[in-house]
């Protein structure tokens, strides 16, 4: 309510890429006022070349996400399928009662390793649904990232149990194949690219441009991602001159933080210290959540049904009375 926007102008420029792409860099700098910021334009397109300061290449090895707990596949059904806490929970629950999957209110995303000894039947039995026939591969040995018999609490991370999965609705079968293809990804390679971030000058203005190669798409092509955002840069080297093809000016506003949905939400119950500003505070609590992974849905339902909080689309918006309760708190 308090955050007032502020505009803000940014320089672009774009020069001819691989097979006939083009490449857009943009400046490091924004500026808060239109007048230098045209200035600098005008003498850019006049220019009309930029020269190469940096040019960084490395190998990026991203590793296999780590099996789900219930707070992660509630943080991520709400953002990819729009569902609950509170529903996620009860599909879970419901597909655990058919022993479908393991037990789902765990706070742990590892597996001992006498259950990741049946790993390999279990991908192997996931591989049999048509959802992933293509996606499991045969006798490869499942990589070890979700497997520490000192990480699991009370119960291990979910996992699906090798009953077949019959005559599920469309969200159970939506919160069945989450489990199942996080098991795929997390007990795939490793997903390896070649990123590459490169710096030029052109009329005393810097701009960046940002790119990356997948090599090895290992985890990533369980949904496909292998191609995702995929941005190639050309093996330009430090002193290349770069003709360009067009020069933009930009005008943006900034934005308040944005309204917490269901998913960050959870995050922020997990980790409720984090952003405190007392450093002994933050310290105390940097161990502690607000509920449990059983516990933290029926509390944001709680806030709904007494009127503390009202959903937006996927936002969550605080009440006039939700409201008047943080002023209270907050004194």
């Amino acid at each position: 309510r308090r955050f007032t926007p502020e505009a803000f102008w940014q320089l672009h420029i774009a020069t001819d890429g691989c097979d006939g792409e083009i490449v857009k860099f943009s400046s490091s700098e924004k500026w808060k006022a239109k007048e230098p910021a045209m200035e600098l334009y005008n003498k850019v397109k006049e220019a009309g070349c930029a020269t190469v300061t940096k040019a960084e290449r490395k190998e990026k090895t991203e590793d296999t996400p780590l099996l789900y707990d219930l707070t992660t596949l509630q943080k991520e059904a709400n953002t990819k399928h729009g569902f609950t806490a509170e529903q996620t929970l009860e599909i879970a629950q419901k597909l655990y009662e058919k022993k479908l999957i393991t037990y789902p209110r765990t706070g742990s995303r590892y597996i001992p390793e006498d259950v990741f000894a049946e790993i390999p039947k279990l991908l192997a039995f996931i591989g049999t649904q048509p959802e992933w026939k293509d996606k499991v591969r045969a006798k490869a040995a499942p990589t070890r990232r979700s497997v520490d018999d000192g990480k699991v609490t009370d119960h291990h991370a979910l996992l699906v149990t090798g009953e077949k999965p019959l005559f599920l609705s469309k969200e159970d079968g939506i919160i069945y194949h989450m489990i199942a293809g996080r098991m795929v990804e997390a007990f795939s390679e490793k997903c390896v690219k070649d990123v590459t971030a490169v710096t030029a000058e052109c009329a005393g203005v810097e701009f960046t441009v940002k790119g990356s190669v997948i090599r090895q798409a290992g985890w990533r092509a369980v949904y496909g991602e292998e191609n995702k955002d995929e941005t190639t840069i050309p093996g330009w080297q430090e002193g290349d001159t770069l003709t360009l093809k067009a020069t933009s000016i930009t005008e943006g506003k900034t934005k308040p933080k944005p309204l917490h949905t269901e998913a960050t939400l959870l995050s922020a119950m997990e980790t409720v210290g984090k952003e405190i500003e007392d450093d002994a505070l933050r310290q105390a609590m940097k161990d502690c959540g607000i509920g449990t992974p059983a516990t933290r849905a029926s509390i944001i339902e709680t806030l709904f049904k007494r009127g503390y909080m009202e959903r937006c689309k996927k936002s969550l918006v605080p009440t006039e009375k939700g409201l008047a309760l943080n002023s209270v708190v907050k004194t």
